[in-house]
């Protein structure tokens, strides 16, 4: 079954290079820049999850396409009709998959979502389900039409989100049960033995895409269990949750829960023992563990420590 794969992510190039060593016959790859423009941002976004697939490429002799602009232009998809596909499998992509190139593979496109769909359709499911204080999560690999993620479901794996799971630690979770779904479907689906059930629309729900200025944690709205979740869920290999500290951006990414309770405003800071704490919206003390200033301070959280013990500190 010939593939042609699209891809511009860590996820998508693990996948690939798993189908590459499982000797699955991918014969040309489809991939775009770092940084990209897109249809929901009125700037250039910045790809932090790229990975390029360059080398990969160059080392299994394939032909490798690099959308620079839209990916309407003709040339794009006469590079993708003479490859002759049979399937379209895109993991890791940000662009809409049109029926003009769907329409090239006998078995249309293939696309791999890291949700349990239909549940968190859209953009960052897996940010949104840590944000949410979600106990498990998994992928879902499914057939692209003109929806946005509501395609018939090829296959499914689960995995659980531990309470001290950072978004680092679900993406990690969310690529080895990719790699292993996709492996086990194209499989099935070159044998003849796969099938797509529809999805139940009932339980959809769609998220919205992420920007880096959708970080800021606002302490009086957050309770201590929200802004928790909401510092893990942003952290890296992603822009990070952020506040302002005298004016400067502050990032924070990581944080520890107490059962402290102050009598501070939200967003005071306050050091005890050496130890740097923020006040939620429920008046509970986070402890904060790590974080930089806007700027390049290196320091971070010992020069924060040390500003807040000289004369106090509260964040907006």
């Amino acid at each position: 079954m010939r593939i042609v794969f699209f891809g511009a992510s860590d996820l998508g190039w693990e996948c690939c290079n798993a189908l590459l060593l499982a000797r699955e016959q991918i014969v040309g790859i489809v991939t775009i820049p770092q940084t990209f423009s897109i249809s929901w941002s009125d700037k250039p976004v910045v790809n932090s999850r790229y990975r390029s697939f360059h080398g990969l490429a160059e080392a299994h002799g394939l032909p490798l396409l690099s959308i620079e602009k839209r990916m309407k232009e003709p040339a794009y998809l006469e590079t993708v009709r003479v490859w002759n596909p049979d399937l379209i499998l895109v993991i890791g992509w940000y662009y809409m998959v049109s029926s003009a190139y769907r329409n090239l593979a006998s078995h249309g496109a293939i696309g791999l979502h890291a949700s349990l769909l239909p549940k968190y359709r859209g953009g960052a499911p897996l940010v949104w389900a840590v944000i949410n204080g979600e106990r498990e999560t998994g992928v879902s690999l499914f057939q692209l039409e003109d929806g946005v993620d509501t395609g018939g479901i090829l296959g499914q794996a689960r995995f659980p989100i531990e309470e001290t799971d950072d978004i680092s630690d679900v993406v990690a979770k969310a690529t080895r049960s990719s790699v292993k779904l996709v492996r086990h479907c194209i499989l099935r689906l070159r044998e003849g033995k796969a099938s797509f059930v529809p999805q139940n629309e009932a339980e959809a729900t769609i998220m919205p895409q992420r920007k880096p200025e959708d970080g800021w944690l606002d302490w009086s709205r957050l309770s201590l269990p929200d802004a928790y979740n909401w510092i893990r869920a942003q952290s890296r290999p992603y822009p990070g949750a952020f506040s302002r500290l005298d004016g400067a951006k502050m990032s924070i990414w990581r944080s520890q829960k107490t059962d402290r309770v102050t009598a501070c405003e939200p967003g005071c800071l306050f050091v005890d023992d050496g130890q740097l704490f923020a006040t939620c919206a429920d008046r509970r003390a986070l402890r904060l563990l790590d974080l930089s200033m806007e700027g390049g301070d290196t320091e971070g959280l010992a020069s924060v420590i040390q500003r807040v013990v000289n004369g106090g500190a509260r964040l907006a």
